[in-house]
């Protein structure tokens, strides 16, 4: 059992948890994410790790109430215990010292670019970090990374918030501004949103990185559902990423799956 020991609402349905798993938080590195499970009849469910406090042996989660399962996650309290927290699972990110890389988060997707965009940083990296919410009330984590970025661009669907239009609008204004040049794009956030990135960045040349979680059951690769095309082979997202070359993966074949998902999705919470 898991415990957990802080919880904040940090906008209308997104939920930040910090819960006891010291074995998980010993062994994370950026990029990785864990499989829960609420209870014994409880649906699987991944979850990037956010952020992680080795002294007390917790990891930060951050998710957005979907489904059936979210939901009852966003009703347990501090002192509530999680049935099974299973990780940390996924390769991790790959970090080098690209030059100007750009983090692009949108929606709940600005929570597993936290990480990646510290260890970035640390590799020497100059960054820039466009977050898109599609109002204020939606942006999560402005503040902090803020604080680990050389330049913050905020986008919002009705201009509530930072600049109004599209994350990809404020990329295309980045790159073809000739004071500065951008050499590494990650994209983590909707898959219609990564796909517009790819597509952009792929006009461009730019090497760009996409993060596919959320497409992801058992968390092992037995279950299939998380199977994608990338290139012209067959990859499973919990196994063998969960980030990819954007410029390889197959959009139209995941957005496809996705809607199949989104229904049952919202059955089940409907029930």
């Amino acid at each position: 059992m898991f415990k957990i020991v802080k919880k904040d609402r940090i906008a209308p349905e997104n939920y930040s948890y910090w819960v006891e798993a010291p074995d998980i938080a010993q062994a994370y590195e950026a990029g990785q994410f864990i499989i829960l499970r609420i209870d014994e009849k409880g649906e699987r469910i991944p979850l990037t790790i956010v952020d992680t406090d080795l002294q007390k042996g917790l990891i930060r989660i951050i998710f957005s109430v979907v489904g059936a399962t979210s939901y009852k996650l966003s009703l347990l309290g501090v002192g509530d215990q999680i049935k099974d927290v299973v990780g940390p699972l996924g390769n991790k990110t790959h970090i080098e010292n690209y030059g100007t890389a750009v983090v692009v988060g949108g929606g709940v997707g600005i929570a597993p670019i936290y990480p990646i965009t510290r260890a970035l940083k640390r590799a020497g990296n100059k960054i820039v970090s466009i977050l898109g919410a599609r109002n204020k009330e939606l942006l999560i984590l402005k503040d902090d990374m803020e604080k680990i970025s050389q330049l913050l661009i905020v986008t919002s669907d009705d201009g509530s918030v930072g600049k109004k239009g599209f994350v990809t609008d404020a990329l295309e204004e980045l790159i073809l501004n000739k004071d500065r040049s951008v050499d590494f794009v990650l994209a983590v956030g909707p898959l219609v949103m990564m796909r517009a990135v790819s597509d952009l960045t792929k006009k461009y040349g730019i090497k760009t990185m996409v993060s596919l979680n959320t497409m992801m059951v058992d968390g092992t690769g037995m279950c299939g559902c998380c199977r994608c095309t990338v290139g012209s082979e067959t990859k499973f997202t919990c196994v063998h990423g969960p980030e990819f070359d954007a410029h390889k993966v197959d959009f139209d074949e995941l957005v496809n799956k996705q809607g199949m998902f989104h229904k049952k999705e919202k059955e089940s919470y409907k029930r």
